[in-house]
């Protein structure tokens, strides 16, 4: 990759990061501009998935359910939109993707909470 395209990606780096994994249900406070306002929305669910590593252009999944319709939203961990992530609770999961929540409903998509 391009020394220039490291150096601009460096600079868009958030310096500290939430630290959270998969399982773990998060509150993604999104930044959202209409017009000219802006307003800050919150998304609450379970981590299915982060990639990326820790590079600039690593991602994480948040599915939560809304009205009987799952809702899933990815985001760049570095992203200028996300204001902050909150742990609500941390989950104990043996996969790194949690993909087979999509078929479950009720209880069983539910994560087992970690005991620190």
């Amino acid at each position: 990759m391009s020394d220039i395209i490291k150096e601009i990606e460096e600079e868009q780096k958030k310096k500290e990061l939430p630290e959270f994994n998969t399982g773990d249900t998060v509150r993604v406070h999104n930044k959202i501009k209409e017009g000219n306002r802006e307003r800050v929305q919150v998304f609450e669910g379970t981590v299915l998935k982060k990639q990326g590593g820790n590079t600039s252009r690593a991602t994480f999944t948040v599915r939560k359910i809304s009205n009987g319709v799952g809702v899933e939203k990815t985001w760049p961990i570095h992203s200028p939109f996300i204001e902050k992530v909150e742990v609500v609770r941390r989950g104990k999961v043996r996969r790194a993707k949690l993909f087979y929540l999509r078929k479950l409903t009720g209880k069983r998509a539910k994560v087992k909470e970690a005991i620190d």
